[in-house]
């Protein structure tokens, strides 16, 4: 995987996710970015793409429950190896934190909640006072 993610693999999938609209062209997509994004070199490549970080999130509850799962897991392993400060407020600033609280309340997948809940705890000392958060997805913030 680290020889694809070397040869630019992860900067050719963005670019495809950001011109994609078909329901399983984004499901393969996130699925590959989501393996990708297991080992360092993916993740760190995932957030030196412009659109990186801000693609993903696109997809949530705009695909599928398959596209949701692939997207929420890529964000777990972004915030959870590669949490730095600077990532952690481009989340919030990107709605990233926001769409992960409507993730708990309208995704059906048991697994794609329980790693979006994971992703808020993570970072609730960070993110839940965050005025970018909508007042009314505080509640579903899990505490």
């Amino acid at each position: 995987m680290i020889k694809a993610v070397q040869a630019g693999m992860v900067s050719v999938l963005i670019d495809m996710l950001l011109d994609s609209s078909q329901r399983r062209t984004c499901e393969i997509i996130l699925t590959v970015l989501d393996e990708v994004c297991r080992c360092v070199e993916g993740r760190s490549e995932l957030l030196n793409h412009r659109a990186g970080l801000a693609v993903v999130p696109k997809k949530i509850l705009r695909v599928s429950q398959v596209a949701n799962q692939r997207a929420v897991r890529i964000l777990w392993f972004v915030s959870k190896f590669y949490a730095t400060c600077n990532v952690l407020q481009e989340m919030v600033q990107l709605g990233i934190v926001a769409k992960l609280c409507l993730v708990l309340q309208v995704e059906y997948g048991h697994r794609t909640i329980e790693k979006a809940r994971e992703v808020l705890k993570l970072h609730a000392r960070v993110w839940m006072n965050s005025p970018c958060i909508p007042s009314n997805l505080h509640s579903y913030y899990p505490a």
